[in-house]
Order: structure tokens, then sequence, then C-alpha cells
């Protein structure tokens, strides 16, 4: 009868040991249930059950400092274009208020009118061959060259 008893006898873990069981459970996506099978199996098999990262740490380095990079011609860029911004028309009309205080509307609207095509000149250069081209006299799409 005792040999009987022992083949009957339930062992259940301690809460301790069932909440590992969960906590890994869950970090692998898995019920308990699922979990237990599958960590059974593996015993029987043997079977190291460790995951396998997707990418090695030289690679995750290597994409950190790709990241990095980006990052660093990211905010030059922005840099670059908030200049442009503060160099704008608003820029135009601030500095020659600055200097004639007092300048009335029609002052304001003559100088950005006499300024526009040393501005101007700047723009075209800087598209000119990147978004635009000349052909004689006039500008085209660059989509069109």
């Amino acid at each position: 009868m005792a040999d009987t008893d022992k083949k009957s006898a339930m062992t259940y873990p301690t809460p301790e040991q069932y909440q590992g069981w969960k906590d890994d459970a869950e970090e692998m996506d898995m019920s308990v249930s699922e979990w237990m099978q599958a960590m059974i199996e593996a015993g029987r098999k043997k079977f190291d059950a460790q995951v396998e990262p997707d990418e090695s740490a030289d690679e995750l380095r290597k994409q950190r400092n790709d990241l990095k990079d980006e990052l660093g011609h990211a905010r030059t860029r922005i840099e670059e274009l908030e200049t442009q911004l503060h160099h704008g028309e608003q820029e135009v009309i601030k500095e020659f208020v600055e200097e004639n205080p007092g300048a009335t509307f029609e002052d304001i609207t003559r100088h950005v009118i006499d300024t526009v095509p040393k501005r101007l000149n700047r723009h075209l250069d800087e598209l000119e061959g990147d978004t635009l081209y000349v052909a004689g006299d006039g500008y085209y799409p660059e989509s069109d060259g």
C-alpha cells in the first residue's frame, strides 16, 4: 500500500516557485501551463531553453553609432534651417526697423522692395543646379532637364 500511495502523491510548487514560473512565462508571452509544458519537454530532451539574441552586441553597437551619426546630421540640418529662417524676410524687416526706429509701413515696404534683388540672387544661387536650371534667360524645374 505504501507503493501505491507513492505513485498517487501530488507535488505542488511553493508560492515563490510558482511566481517565478509565472514571471518566466510572461516574459516568453506564454501561459503558465504552456511554459510548464515547454520546460518539461525541454528537460526531457536535455534541451537548453536559452534564447539567442537576434543581433550581436557588435551589430547593436554599430546601429547605435549609425543612429547617433544620423541624429548629428539632423541637428546640423536643423541649425542650418534655423539660421536661414533667422536671416530670412523677417530678419530683413527687423534689422531695418532697428536701424530706423519709427520707420513707417511705407519705409519698410520700400526697403524690402529695394533689397529683394540681393536676397533673390542668393535664393536662386542655392536652387540652381539643385531644383532649378537656367537655359537662356529662363529658369526651369530640374525635373524638366
